[in-house]
């Protein structure tokens, strides 16, 4: 009994040292490697609804049918975004945006084209179970020039402005978050007020 305990005691050392210089796996290099979320440049495209609570008359002696104002008008908006994220609660893009607003029988429809600068940061962000962030509500802003045809009638050039807040959903594909805002909406030179509700998709490379 007292040479097995001697074997083991001069064994169990050896063991031990045998174990401490095994070389650690390493981690394949080959495997694939994913976010959850991806964040960084992307392409985005917004399509609704852009009213316009008043549509004054840039040139009456031009539109004599328009009188001073042709009331409340609506049609559809798009844009197109082009931006990065900022980290992951703050992003930028540039945006291309256009619509068709229809007024009254005697003042007509007009269309309304803008480029400029808008800005986007989430208040809040909640974590789904694997403990990443894809539900977001946001503020944002953004400004740009416009122009309005037929000119003269609603505007000719103008600086549209608009704000709101919105939501947005990074979905389980992973490129992809879709969203939805409300957006007070003004044309600064022509002195309109409106407002904006559309959905948007955005993929992210």
């Amino acid at each position: 009994m007292k040479p097995l305990l001697a074997s083991l005691a001069l064994l169990l050392p050896a063991l031990a040292l045998a174990q401490d210089a095994a070389p650690q796996l390493q981690e394949d290099p080959r495997a694939a490697k994913f976010r959850d979320v991806e964040r960084g440049f992307f392409i985005g495209f917004e399509a609704g609804y852009q009213g316009w609570l008043d549509t004054p008359t840039k040139d009456p002696a031009q539109f004599p049918l328009a009188g001073t104002s042709g009331g409340s008008a609506g049609g559809l908006e798009i844009a197109v975004l082009v931006g990065t994220d900022i980290g992951s609660r703050l992003s930028l893009a540039l945006y291309a945006q256009g619509g068709n607003a229809k007024a009254s029988p005697n003042y007509g429809a007009f269309g309304l084209y803008s480029g400029g600068a808008d800005l986007r940061f989430a208040v809040f962000g909640r974590k789904d179970r694997n403990d990443w962030e894809r539900f977001y509500v946001y503020v944002h802003g953004r400004a740009g020039y416009a122009k309005s045809y037929p000119e003269g009638l609603f505007a000719t050039s103008d600086v549209v402005v608009a704000a709101g807040p919105g939501v947005e959903y990074y979905t389980r594909l992973r490129h992809f978050s879709v969203g939805f805002a409300a957006d007070y909406v003004r044309a600064t030179k022509a002195g309109a007020n409106g407002y904006a509700l559309y959905p948007s998709v955005r993929y992210t490379f």
